[in-house]
């Protein structure tokens, strides 16, 4: 199936690309959260029509996620505490959501989806660097300290 991508899609292409995907990853994915759209001579005459449009909308994206990106970097460390045994392990774990509370509660508002932990959740005390992504072209690094609760 072939679409127009409508913004900038991570490991696939950049607005205004015409690609080849899979019918599923189309249909089920990209043209439901108007990503893309079919590669139809229609709707290419309708985003050539679109393009400047798309375009500042983009470059209007790209600054305010930069903008969030120096606001996180600003907040050096976010200190989460948590139920610790004597060894350094949680009992339970810190995740996405908890690390996404602390921040916003820190000042900068943070979703969930934007949390990266590739190792899973957190499971132990001490310092942890995690990636935030915010665009496809801004990511940035915050550290994570969990303490144990007193």
């Amino acid at each position: 199936m072939d679409v127009i991508l409508l913004e900038k899609v991570h490991n696939l292409g950049n607005l205004g690309d015409k690609v080849s995907v899979r019918p599923g990853f189309g249909r089920n994915y990209l043209i439901p959260r108007g990503k893309a759209a079919p590669a139809t001579a229609q709707n290419l005459k309708k985003f050539e029509e679109r393009r400047a449009e798309l375009e500042r909308v983009a470059r209007e994206a790209l600054a305010a996620a930069e903008q969030r990106a120096e606001t996180l970097r600003a907040l050096g460390k976010v200190t989460l505490t948590s139920k610790a045994g004597e060894e350094g392990k949680l009992f339970g774990s810190i995740g996405t959501v908890d690390i996404a509370e602390a921040l916003t509660q820190a000042g900068a508002k943070t979703e969930k989806q934007e949390v990266r932990l590739p190792a899973g959740p957190l499971r132990v005390v001490g310092e942890h660097e995690i990636d935030i992504h915010l665009h496809p072209d801004v990511n940035a690094r915050i550290t994570v300290v969990i303490a144990p609760e007193a």
